[in-house]
């Protein structure tokens, strides 16, 4: 008999290329046509646009989960998808300082009502934007194109930025090394 714990980390294991970690996120969404727009919240630490993400939770599908971070981070209510549309893999900051990378399966969302009230209300900052600029004002290209493809848009030549890839964690700790030898060879020279 395999148990539920069993099964997620046997999942883990094999369907993410050993060692990544899945959160899940709701993409919310209002309105049709040109009067579309996407709703992006501030992350806590780095006020970089993301939209509403977490881990998984005990007692919850992937898409109730992807619901409750949104009303938690957002005050949202809606009609979720209960199948992903997508996914994006990011750099996930522990709290040790280190990188992991995670990948997120997102669940679009119909927002039918926002909260004046919500857990992590005054933490975040929400802004609602046309899919073209909440496209180019996340920093995971892959969020970008899913946020895109979601749309059925497609961004100005001149706006499209390069489709780098996420930097892996071993880029992200050799540019911090290089930017600490930096700082300590300017003090060196003083």
């Amino acid at each position: 008999m395999t148990t539920s714990r069993g099964k997620q980390q046997a999942g883990r294991k094999s369907g993410n290329g050993g060692g990544k970690r899945r959160q899940v996120a709701a993409l919310p969404w209002r309105g049709e046509g040109e009067a579309l727009r996407i709703l992006l919240v501030s992350s806590r630490e780095t006020r970089r646009w993301v939209i509403p993400k977490g881990w998984p939770m005990k007692n919850k599908t992937a898409w109730q989960a992807a619901a409750q971070e949104a009303l938690e981070e957002a005050g949202l209510d809606g009609v979720i998808e209960q199948t992903p549309f997508g996914e994006y893999p990011y750099l996930k900051r522990l709290k040790s300082g280190a990188a992991r990378l995670v990948t997120v399966d997102v669940f679009p969302m119909q927002v039918t009502g926002e909260r004046a009230i919500f857990p992590e209300k005054g933490q975040r900052t929400l802004q609602w934007m046309t899919p073209v600029e909440a496209a180019l004002a996340v920093q995971e290209p892959e969020l970008r194109d899913l946020i895109v493809r979601f749309a059925g848009v497609t961004l100005p030549e001149e706006e499209r930025p390069d489709t780098a890839p996420a930097p892996t964690p071993m880029r992200v700790a050799l540019q911090r090394l290089r930017r600490r030898v930096t700082a300590l060879w300017g003090r060196y020279q003083r």
